[in-house]
């Protein structure tokens, strides 16, 4: 779905957290980044999703990681996400899909025949350079972080 590819440089961008913090990808230079697009909070399979980058959060700091979610929910809902599954990391909301839009992961999607237009789950990788370093299109939720790792 996405235009992006690996090799690409990263489209900088800056959202307000589930804290109502500014978060920029240009102050993350340094970093090795896992950005990762998901449709909603609270729903089975992005819960799966988190709760596998949660369970398996202490590999990935190990191996240098920082780890950021993007949906388009509200700060309140990325809360209430955060604090009822316990994750350890930065969600971002992007309600006016500012950043969903600059990486490429609005798009039509079908569900039971229905043809309507949402996010697409997609991972990105993104080097300590800001380089992209490995997509991943339809992330497997209960295997993330291997899918990550591999």
């Amino acid at each position: 779905m996405t235009h992006l590819k690996e090799g690409d440089k990263a489209p900088l961008f800056t959202g307000l957290d589930q804290d109502g913090n500014k978060v920029s990808l240009k102050e993350l230079k340094g970093q090795k980044v896992i950005l990762y697009f998901y449709p909603e909070d609270m729903t089975p399979t992005c819960t799966t999703q988190a709760c596998n980058l949660r369970d398996n959060h202490a590999i990935l700091k190990k191996n240098g990681f920082t780890i950021i979610g993007v949906s388009p929910d509200t700060a309140a809902r990325h809360k209430k996400f955060e604090s009822t599954y316990k994750l350890p990391f930065t969600l971002i909301t992007d309600e006016d899909h500012s950043i969903i839009n600059m990486y490429g992961v609005w798009g039509e999607k079908s569900m039971y025949g229905r043809t309507y237009m949402g996010l697409h789950r997609t991972t990105f990788v993104i080097s300590e350079k800001g380089t992209i370093t490995k997509v991943i299109l339809k992330p497997k939720s209960k295997a993330h972080a291997e899918e990550i790792m591999a």
